[in-house]
């Protein structure tokens, strides 16, 4: 089910600066600390409660003209000292400074046996320019997130910073898509609702090599929350989190999104035509993948649509679902400057009962690289009233590719161009479609071993001349097909997948094409 509203795209890959690279070693630091005051997961949690049965009281931001002149040039430029960074166990900590997009502060705040005791402020941590408009802001500026480094101090591999936004860099140390804690309204025609991490509480973990808890208190207009992070890093496979949430509600939400994912996607090998540039393909996700409470495993090839687009696949406890970057060849990209071909891949695998509901994708229009585009989540069916509580733990997977899944072949790549024969008068109204597909449980097969191309399309559209055959001098296969279009088409969705006999050899591939960007 497909349904589409208008709204102004809001996410924003503004949401975090550049990371530095820093000197080798720092020296050990004791930080200025508040005093102590008895913390656990539970703690957090009651006063999230309690903080749920106010009203809800944005921050009131100090000046809030002088914070907007550190923009993105100047906030680029304030550097954390590393000499000045905190030590979480084994984990090495620095801290974000607050600018034009981060005026609201965040406290962040040490836990040790039991107690937690507030990192205080003070602009000593940072070296900034001396015409830095960040001067001007010393008096009353705050925490705007952290990072958690390396061993070496060379680089970080996982960020808070802005709103309830967090991401990892991966197995290949690139950072791309971002996950938040919870999305509030996206995609509707009314203003959506961040809710904003507004503290942190950061502990040793004592079971990882390289490893942080990281507890957070969740505000927003219409819920609070408790967040429980368990994070793990392992150079060269990625990144593992263990996330825990407890949510009260002060009002009904129309639109829920539990377990978030933000990416961009301007255009890739599908959608050639949607932009003029010199590279290939520019996305840092080119799929949303989702294996339902049944086994089923869906590949659904993101779009750059003319409008916002919000596509709904309804199941009953998903097995799990992720923003994915499956082709990470760099001759497909190009661009040695941001590395799309390193971004990583998001999985989301659910932990207990999540009961009915849908992976919704919001996917909205962009015609550049610097706009987060896309968000997938899960949307309960039961969605809550005001003063109710909600409880959701899953574990979020940072790798190269979705789940390995060696029983069926998988989407390489999705192709469109011109329906119709060459040398024969190309009709307007038809497309032609390419699905490519690669695995185990096709490279062995022949056109006589009766692989059958199965392909069904909605409202608004003809299917024609579907056929499937292997690919020469490869092991992968190829679906292909026309498209005719009815007249004042609109949105038009097709199924498909290769069997034989009457096995699914591949994945689901669910393609959605919107009439009028052929046009």
């Amino acid at each position: 089910m497909t349904t589409m509203r208008s709204v102004s795209p809001s996410l924003l890959s503004l949401f975090f600066v550049p990371l530095f690279l820093l000197p080798a070693t720092a020296s050990a630091f004791e930080p200025e600390l508040g005093p102590a005051k008895p913390f656990s997961f539970e703690t957090l949690a009651e006063e999230a409660k309690v903080l749920s049965e106010k009203p809800f009281e944005p921050y009131p931001v100090q000046t809030p003209e002088l914070f907007e002149k550190i923009d993105y040039d100047a906030h680029w430029k304030i550097r954390f000292r590393a000499d000045h960074t905190v030590e979480v166990g084994d984990a090495p900590v620095q801290f974000f400074h607050q600018g034009r997009y981060f005026k609201e502060p965040v406290t962040i705040n040490l836990v040790e046996d039991g107690e937690a005791r507030e990192v205080i402020y003070s602009a000593d941590y940072f070296d900034m320019p001396e015409d830095s408009p960040a001067k001007a802001v010393e008096d009353v500026a705050g925490w705007a997130g952290f990072r958690v480094m390396r061993p070496d101090m060379k680089t970080d591999w996982i960020s808070f910073l802005g709103a309830s936004y967090f991401r990892t860099d991966g197995p290949d140390k690139q950072y791309g898509l971002s996950a938040r804690a919870l999305a509030v309204d996206t995609g509707l025609s009314t203003a959506e609702e961040f809710p904003r991490f507004t503290a942190f509480y950061l502990e040793e973990d004592e079971d990882a090599d390289e490893g942080i808890v990281i507890y957070a208190l969740l505000d927003s207009k219409s819920v609070t929350g408790a967040y429980r992070i368990e994070a793990e890093n392992t150079d060269g496979e990625g990144q593992v989190l263990h996330i825990q949430s407890r949510l009260f509600f002060r009002d009904a939400v129309e639109r829920l999104g539990i377990a978030p994912l933000t990416s961009m996607y301007w255009y890739s090998e599908t959608h050639r035509n949607m932009a003029f540039d010199w590279r290939p393909e520019v996305h840092d996700s080119d799929g949303l993948e989702i294996v339902t409470g049944s086994g089923e495993q869906i590949w659904r090839p993101l779009n750059n649509p003319n409008r916002v687009v919000t596509s709904s696949f309804y199941d009953d406890n998903p097995q799990g679902f992720g923003l994915i970057q499956r082709d990470r060849d760099f001759d497909h990209y190009l661009d040695d400057g941001v590395f799309y071909n390193r971004r990583a891949s998001a999985w989301i695998t659910p932990e207990g009962d999540w009961g009915k509901g849908m992976v919704q994708l919001v996917e909205l229009p962009s015609d550049d690289e610097i706009y987060d585009n896309i968000v997938a989540y899960w949307l309960p069916e039961d969605l809550p009233e005001a003063g109710e509580e909600r409880d959701f733990a899953y574990t979020l997977t940072w790798a190269k590719r979705g789940p390995e899944n060696d029983a069926l072949a998988e989407t390489e790549a999705s192709r469109i161009g011109r329906g119709g024969v060459p040398g024969q008068p190309r009709p307007d109204d038809q497309i032609k479609v390419v699905v490519e597909f690669s695995g185990d449980a096709v490279s062995s097969l022949t056109m006589e071993d009766g692989v059958e191309p199965q392909v069904s399309v909605g409202p608004g559209a003809e299917l024609l001349d579907a056929f499937a055959m292997p690919i020469v001098g490869t092991d992968d296969w190829r679906l292909t097909y026309d498209l005719k279009f009815e007249e004042g088409a609109d949105t038009v969705d097709v199924r498909a997948y290769l069997s034989k006999d009457g096995a699914p050899l591949t994945e689901t591939w669910l393609g959605q094409f919107h009439a009028g960007q052929f046009e």
